[in-house]
């Protein structure tokens, strides 16, 4: 809920990857007040809590930015996801990997090369920010969605 006084934020999740929404990822929500950090300006990060992405990669309930707050900071743990996604794949494969040729650096690799994401966005009072995260194992992109 958006007042005069404060911004809000919501946010979904689509694995490009898969061609669906990213489901049980957890999110966190920060806020701040004042310019940004280079500028000298910045106060602290104040965590407000957070939530996980339904079976429509959606967060419904983020906490609303208190009064006062220009910047919002968005934290996805994605490696927990891959990792789970990861799973099948590599009890699948694990006989493959043992066999003939040396495994090149990426296969067999248990590793995400993007653990989490963070995105980092200035707000004014009485607007909504709607920031959809579209994401795969390689790469990420993030927009101001309505």
């Amino acid at each position: 809920m958006s007042t005069e006084t404060t911004a809000s934020v919501s946010t979904h999740i689509l694995d490009t990857s898969a061609g669906r929404p990213a489901e049980g990822v957890a999110v966190n929500l920060l806020a701040r007040s004042g310019r940004a950090a280079h500028y000298g300006q910045g106060g602290d990060w104040q965590a407000l809590g957070g939530s996980s992405t339904d079976a429509d990669g959606r967060c419904k309930d983020l906490p609303v930015p208190p009064e006062g707050t220009t910047h919002v900071r968005l934290e996805f743990a994605v490696e927990p996801y891959f990792v789970q996604k990861q799973e099948p794949y590599f009890a699948e494969k694990q006989a493959d990997a043992q066999q003939d040729a040396p495994a090149n650096r990426d296969s067999g690799a248990r590793s995400v090369f993007f653990p989490e994401v963070a995105i980092t966005f200035a707000v004014v009072p009485g607007e909504h920010y709607h920031v959809p995260l579209l994401l795969n194992p390689f790469g990420y992109s993030v927009y101001r969605g309505s």
